[in-house]
């Protein structure tokens, strides 16, 4: 928008400067063509009364020496010969260099004439003779007296229209500023709000149009950050609700005595408790969970992948699946609280068991790059017919017991590093979900054609 203004100020200046300094420029320079002859009148003219009076050389070289273009060889006196007195001849003083036959027309028409002639013009002024015939004089004008001060003038006026150029397209700069700041603060308090900084406002100043878009948009952020702060204080009562009906469970299990089932029955109620601790405290917190706090941030994924894998791995040895592990043997940093990565696996290993029947084979293979980290969970079963549709939060297919919303978590904790969430077919026949997430600042997508460093193998 600046720019279009300053171009078009840029476009109206330039039409004004040329529609008044070319005419301008043309009436200066013909000002100038009609002083030097309007002074080689005034020259010829002072010759007149002598040429009126007599024709005598001497006489006639004197008046012709005392004008200024006869002091400078630039005026000449052609007088004919008197045909009342008898031998007479012809009379020139000094340098003829219009042609003759300009001369002769002159004579015959007893007007004034201009002749061009090489270096400039010559101004050809009959004057009548006590004989009655006509003698001509004429005024040698150069070139440079004819165009005298037009190139100044020109340059002045070149000078006048780039400074009122410069200076339209200055003042609509500013101006372009003025209207465009406003909106670009504007522009950016919505990119600052739309990452999760509720506390972006918007100065309300500007042109009016600006300031009411800047007080509406600082009533939304109102808005939307008293939304929040409701929605967070409902999930974190419902959380709340929970721990009647787990405290029940968690009784109920320490009485079912000892036994790799009563270990896990245990093992899951203290998991839930936890995670509905987790949800009340993040509920209660403004910032988001998924947010690193700083410089070294995150968790050791092969760590929590161990770790969720023995857990998963007595309900699928019960089941009777196949379970290999794959890339997870070193240490690999991603940029993902411990307790968001454990949900995205227990949401992936958890849609394993779910959706596909007892016996069928699952995977969670790693794959560490230089900027990115790509975890792999694929299964043996028939596999997602709509990829697309399982990735819409709340989306559950029809299918009993899901919510449609572990996808969604997934994708959301990939994205916040800057990652993404893919659905395919996966090498056992089934489905594979590719986990990608970059070690970069969010934002900043790596080149999806980067080699990945493959570690470990399949066990």
């Amino acid at each position: 928008m600046r720019w279009a203004l300053v171009n078009v100020c840029l476009a109206v200046t330039v039409m004004v400067v040329v529609a008044f300094a070319v005419p301008l420029g043309m009436v200066i320079k013909e000002m100038a063509r009609d002083r030097a002859f309007s002074n080689a009148e005034r020259q010829a003219a002072a010759i007149g009364p002598t040429l009126s009076i007599t024709t005598d050389r001497d006489a006639l070289e004197r008046a012709v020496a005392s004008t200024q273009s006869g002091a400078e060889d630039r005026m000449a006196v052609h007088v004919p010969a008197d045909p009342a007195v008898p031998g007479s001849a012809p009379l020139d003083i000094g340098t003829r260099r219009a042609p003759v036959k300009d001369l002769e027309a002159t004579r015959e028409v007893i007007k004034a004439s201009v002749a061009d002639v090489p270096g400039g013009s010559a101004l050809l002024q009959p004057t009548a003779l006590s004989s009655g015939q006509i003698a001509i004089v004429e005024v040698f004008v150069p070139q440079a007296e004819v165009t005298h001060g037009v190139t100044t003038a020109w340059l002045v006026l070149a000078g006048v229209g780039i400074a009122l150029i410069i200076g339209s397209v200055a003042v609509a700069d500013r101006l372009g500023v003025r209207m465009v700041r406003p909106a670009q603060r504007l522009a950016g308090a919505a990119q600052d709000l739309g990452e999760g900084r509720l506390g972006a406002r918007v100065p309300e100043e500007g042109p009016t149009e600006l300031r009411s878009a800047a007080v509406a948009f600082n009533s939304m952020a109102d808005q939307v950050v008293q939304l929040l702060s409701k929605e967070r204080e409902l999930a974190a009562d419902l959380s709340h609700r929970l721990r009647t009906p787990l405290t029940v469970l968690r009784l109920n299990a320490a009485c079912l005595g000892e036994g790799p089932a009563a270990e896990q029955t245990r093992a899951a109620v203290e998991q839930l408790e936890r995670e509905v601790d987790t949800i009340i405290r993040t509920a209660r917190d403004a910032r988001p969970r998924t947010q690193p706090a700083g410089p070294g941030a995150g968790c050791d994924a092969c760590e929590v992948i161990r770790e969720r894998m023995a857990f998963w791995s007595a309900l699928a040895e019960d089941e009777g699946r196949e379970v290999r592990l794959a890339g997870v043997e070193r240490p690999v940093r991603v940029p993902v609280a411990r307790a968001d990565l454990v949900a995205v696996l227990d949401a992936l290993l958890g849609n394993v068991f779910r959706h596909t029947p007892e016996g069928t084979a699952f995977s969670v293979d790693v794959h560490n790059g230089e900027d990115a980290v790509i975890v792999l969970v694929s299964d043996a079963g028939a596999g997602i017919a709509d990829p697309r549709a399982a990735l819409a939060r709340g989306n559950s297919g029809g299918r009993p017991g899901s919510t449609g919303l572990g996808l969604d978590i997934v994708r959301r904790v990939a994205e916040s590093t800057g990652g993404d969430v893919r659905i395919g077919r996966s090498v056992l026949g089934g489905t594979e979900v590719r986990l990608w997430l970059t070690r970069a600042r969010p934002g900043a997508r790596p080149h999806r054609n980067h080699r990945l460093r493959r570690r470990g193998t399949r066990v």
